[in-house]
């Protein structure tokens, strides 16, 4: 906040010129950014802005979503597109073209960035032009794509496990939860909420009792008796990863590790009881937890599956059949 009782009114130049600055302030790693306001691509972290009156900033009417960026690859980009298409229509968003260019635009700000490993997230918005509660007549929708280094976690989450809590939030209503929006209030509620506990993240219930998900993570369990349990999607987000582990799961049954694997509702008590628990995701990958509020999950330790899943996802991510190449200018 400025000291003088004189504000200054700022120049074009001067305000690049601040927006720079907090960059510094803050280190980013934020590689390169389209706009479909703007028309065109930025690599400037200073540019990367978007009008404060657009709908998807102060109202939250927004969709997004995010693919991994592994070797110069896209990683599963079909299937994180046909859930922004599904959070878009649920949202009442406008899309700015087919989803084809969508896709190219992607692709091509990827190939901008010069990034072989990372991120890509995205969004859609209804637009800019008011400040009302309905969407501004005549907004044009706006697309965002921006590439970055992608979220890091603890190394010890992977090698001695994680510890999570049962939220005091209610989990979101149905129709929120399966809509990728961008309104998290009640995930970063959550997780702050666990980390002034003491915990790394926190798990939603439902109103019947049944696991729910993490912040920005599913679960799973691994049971007693071997088999893989994922909760339904009716009530969470259907993550993409966590589809694809159902899939990849099949070999571990073929192998022995698994006896089965199943989607249904999951009792609290069964999970606490459970031989393994996981957090499933995009960013995470799989993690293991070894402690749910006072209980410790299976021996307190990273379990075989949580183990085996994760070497399974990465080959998935590195040599699978779902990568796209990026045409970079090299």
């Amino acid at each position: 906040m400025a000291g003088s009782s004189t504000l200054p009114i700022l120049t074009a130049d001067e305000v690049v010129s601040h927006l720079r600055a907090l960059r510094a302030r803050q280190p980013v790693t934020y590689r390169a950014f389209y706009s479909s306001q703007l028309r065109g691509i930025v690599t400037d972290p200073a540019l990367m802005v978007i009008p404060f009156d657009d709908h998807l900033v102060h109202r939250g009417h927004g969709i997004f979503d995010t693919a991994a960026l592994v070797g110069g690859k896209i990683y599963d980009l079909e299937a994180h597109l046909d859930r922004f298409l599904l959070s878009a229509e649920r949202s009442k968003l406008r899309l700015p073209g087919s989803r084809g260019e969508i896709r190219d635009i992607i692709i091509k700000t990827t190939a901008v960035s010069g990034r072989r490993d990372g991120s890509i997230r995205y969004w859609l918005s209804s637009g800019p032009g008011s400040l009302e509660l309905g969407p501004a007549a005549g907004a044009e929708p706006g697309f965002f794509v921006m590439v970055f280094d992608g979220l890091s976690y603890p190394e010890r989450w992977y090698t001695e496990g994680l510890k999570v809590m049962t939220t005091t939030y209610p989990i979101k209503a149905p129709l929120y939860a399966i809509t990728k929006a961008t309104n998290y209030l009640p995930n970063v509620l959550m997780q702050m909420e666990a980390k002034e506990a003491g915990f790394d993240n926190g798990v939603f219930i439902d109103a019947d009792g049944y696991v729910g998900e993490s912040s920005n993570m599913n679960v799973a369990f691994v049971t007693g008796g071997r088999v893989f349990v994922h909760p339904t999607f009716d009530n969470v987000l259907a993550g993409c990863t966590s589809l694809r582990l159902l899939e990849l799961a099949r070999a571990l049954v073929d192998q022995g590790l698994l006896t089965g694997i199943e989607v249904r509702d999951i009792p609290v008590a069964e999970g606490r009881a459970a031989r393994e628990m996981l957090l499933l995701g995009s960013s995470v990958k799989v993690a293991p937890v070894v402690q749910w509020d006072s209980q410790v999950i299976g021996d307190g330790r990273p379990g075989p599956v949580a183990k085996a899943l994760l070497r399974l996802l990465e080959e998935d991510m590195r040599s699978g059949d779902r990568l796209i190449p990026v045409p970079y200018q090299d």
